[in-house]
Parts: structure tokens; C-alpha cells; sequence
């Protein structure tokens, strides 16, 4: 495939596709202060409320292929608008889940938004990686993330105001009744996002033309990037990942709440969980440059052995010390999941969009791998819980390391197409 010399229209584009990122970024870090939510106004274990982190990210192995086979047969634009509309959807029935007081409605919206969020992530993250030069694929997609933290580190500030404020004061109606009004404002913020797609639509659909493949191929693509050893490894580091990362997320606010380690108020864990998300952020800004002095394999392979060395830190130490292990970790978090995503891409072989598509699936990791974090922390505590997303990094490392000495498939970036 040849890529066009950057224009207008392709920094437009661009524009449109980095703001897709901050919006699901947000939106997905809403999780963490939800989960400490759910499990005081419901009454939940760890591995209960973690059922919060399963119903949004099972969504991710459930709709990324079918995904992948929309996008090619309405296109991009289309098929990002029509996820930010069942991005609404999900919205709506959080909001009549709280109005009832059922734990059920609140997992099902969560599933329907995650649904729309996957559509936006399997269309946006390959134009990301390919409105440019494929030297600089890396550069582009380490940018577009970095404003994806962006809207990490806003949501849980966002979500601990609105969700965990007077929380342990708070009446079960009047708790359950902040979630509903949280997610509707939510859904007004997300139909503005469809309004400025819908304006950016041609310069999108211009910088995208001829990039998408036929109708009806998905799964026949698909077959190739099965077939890819590359492509499947790729697949397991993104598993991994994902978990990992949801994993730490998600339980950080409890996790500084619990007297072990910091004792803080909830409502106040929930704002250090931003902390995170914001050495994400950073980590993303400043690894966009360093990839472009450093293979991508290498940056890979340290990055997840630092984010290992700090998790069993916080595993063996515990105490107070062990909040500030954690929280960094969001440091070194920061550029594994689009290199890992470019490096599979540019090496599987495959369709890209088929390869997108599968990698997309592994984002499941973030369903399962909390649901074993939040057992081990209901049996031994939230520091053990650590020793889960260290094995995670430890092998997304090996793959980094292996990483280095392959080369990117000549002309099977996208499959041809």
C-alpha cells in the first residue's frame, strides 16, 4: 500500500480521529470510580463490583470482529457514529438502571457502551497509525493515545466528584440517583462528539479512501491473521495489557482507601486515581519522541519491565510506600499498548484491519484478568493482588524483547488493500 504525503485534509482528519481517543479515554476511566461506587451502594465483594470492568470489556471480544466487518461495509465515518449512538444508548439504560436500583441495568449500559466504544477503537486506531509516513506509525499512534490519557486523567476526577462525593453519607436513592444523572450528562457530552464527526466526515472519508477492504471480508482476513504467530502474540501482550492496566485502575481507589496502605476517604482515593492515568499521559507525550530515537521493541521490553519491578514492589512491601509504587506504574503504562498495537500491525503479515480487529478482541483482558485481581485481593488483601499484573508486564516484556529482531512484512501492512 502507498500512503499519500500528508495534506490538509489528513491533518483534519487526524484532528477528529485524536479527539475519538480523549472521548473514549474519558469515558472508559469512568469505570474506576464506578467500580468503588457500585460496591458501597451495592453492597459488593471485590470480585462483584469488578462485574463492573467484565460487562464493559467482555464487549471488546464479543463486537470487535463483527466491528471490523461494519466498518468495511458502511465505512469509517459511519460506523464511528454509529458507536458514539449506541454509545448513548448505554447511556440511557445506566440512567434507568440507577432509577430502579438495579445492579443488572447499570452492567447492561456499561456493555452497550463499551459496544460503541469498540466500534470507535477498530476504525480509529489503524487511521491513526496510517495518515502519514509508516516509518512514523509508532509516532502517530503514541501521539493520539497520549490525548486518550488526557481524557484518562479527567474522568476519574470527573467520576469522583460526580460518583463518589459523600458517598458513605449518602442514602442508597440519592447515590443511585447520581450515577443515572452522571451517565445523562455523559450521553449530551457524546452526541456533541457525533456533531463534530458528522462536520469532520469528508475530510475524513478523503483521507481514508480506497483504505478500507471489501465488504464481506472481514472474516476471510481474519483467517490470515489467525494464521500469524505474530499476530496471536500480539494478541496475548494486548490481553495482558489491557488487564493488567484495568486491573490497577480500577481498584487503586480502594486500594488507597484501605487502611493498610493510605486510609484515605474514597471520595479522595478516587482523585489520586488520576494520578495514574495522568503518568500515562505523560509517559505518552514524552515516549512519542523517544520512539523516534529508540526501536519500538526495545522501548516495549523496558516499559513493561519497569511497570513488573514496580508491581511487585508493591506486592512485597505493602504499606504506605506501596501507593506511590502503584501509581507510577501508570508511567510506565504509557506506551505499551500502541506499540505493541503498531509493532503486531506492521509484522503479523496480515490484513491489517483483520489484524485490528483481533487485536481489538484482546482488550478482553480487561473483562477477566481484574476478576482474578479482585479474588486474590477478597483472600489477601489489595497489595497481594499485585503479583497478578507483574506475571502480566513480566510477559508482555519477553515479547518486546522478542520483538526487536523482527522486521515489518513488506506490503502486508493492510492486506493489499
Amino acid at each position: 500500500m502507498s500512503t499519500a504525503a500528508p495534506t490538509a485534509s489528513a491533518g483534519r482528519a487526524f484532528a477528529g480521529v485524536t479527539t475519538l481517543f480523549f472521548a473514549w479515554g474519558f469515558i472508559t476511566s469512568l469505570i474506576d470510580p464506578l467500580v468503588a461506587a457500585v460496591k458501597s451502594i451495592f453492597q459488593l465483594s471485590n470480585v462483584e463490583a469488578q462485574l463492573s470492568t467484565f460487562a464493559f470489556f467482555i464487549a471488546y471480544g464479543l463486537v470487535s470482529i463483527p466491528a471490523a466487518s461494519l466498518i468495511a461495509r458502511v465505512g469509517a465515518v459511519r460506523a464511528v457514529l454509529i458507536g458514539l449512538g449506541v454509545m448513548v444508548a448505554g447511556c440511557l439504560v445506566i440512567l434507568a438502571g440507577g432509577n430502579a436500583g438495579a445492579y443488572e441495568g447499570v452492567l447492561a449500559g456499561l456493555f452497550l457502551i463499551a459496544s460503541g466504544v469498540t466500534l470507535l477503537q477498530v476504525a480509529a486506531n489503524p487511521l491513526a497509525a496510517a495518515l502519514g509516513s509508516p516509518e512514523r506509525s509508532h509516532f502517530r499512534l503514541v501521539l493520539a493515545q497520549a490525548f486518550n490519557s488526557a481524557g484518562t486523567v479527567l474522568g476519574p476526577l470527573v467520576g469522583a466528584r460526580l460518583l463518589l462525593r459523600g458517598l458513605d453519607k449518602a442514602a442508597g436513592a440519592d447515590a443511585l440517583g447520581r450515577i443515572g444523572s452522571s451517565f445523562l450528562l455523559i450521553a449530551g457530552l457524546i452526541a456533541l462528539l457525533g456533531v463534530f464527526v458528522w462536520a469532520m466526515r469528508r475530510a475524513i472519508a478523503a483521507s481514508v479512501a480506497g483504505q478500507v477492504m471489501a465488504a464481506g471480508s472481514a472474516i476471510e482476513h481474519l483467517r490470515g491473521a489467525l494464521a500469524s504467530p505474530i499476530a496471536l502474540a500480539g494478541a496475548a501482550a494486548i490481553f495482558l495489557y489491557v488487564g493488567a492496566e484495568v486491573s490497577i485502575g480500577s481498584q487503586m481507589a480502594l486500594f488507597l482507601h484501605d487502611a493498610a496502605i493510605w486510609g484515605v476517604p474514597l471520595e479522595q482515593a478516587g482523585y489520586y486515581v488520576s494520578l495514574y492515568w495522568f503518568g500515562a499521559m505523560i509517559g505518552r507525550f514524552v515516549g512519542s519522541g523517544l520512539l523516534l530515537r529508540v526501536s519500538a521493541g526495545r522501548v516495549l521490553a523496558g516499559a513493561a519491565t519497569g511497570a513488573a519491578t514496580l508491581a511487585l514492589i508493591v506486592f512485597l512491601v505493602g504499606g504506605p510506600a506501596s501507593g506511590y509504587a502503584a501509581l507510577a506504574i501508570g508511567l510506565f503504562n504509557s506506551v505499551m499498548f500502541p506499540t505493541i498495537f503498531t509493532l503486531t500491525l506492521q509484522r503479523a503479515g496480515a490484513s491489517e484491519e483483520a489484524v485490528s480487529g483481533l487485536l481489538c478482541t484482546a482488550i478482553i483482558g480487561g473483562a477477566f484478568v481484574p476478576l482474578a485481581v479482585g479474588a486474590l485481593a477478597d483472600a489477601n488483601g489489595h497489595a497481594a493482588s499485585f503479583i497478578a499484573p507483574a506475571l502480566c508486564y513480566a510477559a508482555i516484556a519477553a515479547f518486546g524483547w522478542g520483538m526487536r529482531r523482527t522486521t515489518a512484512a513488506t506490503g502486508a501492512v493492510r492486506g493489499g488493500h
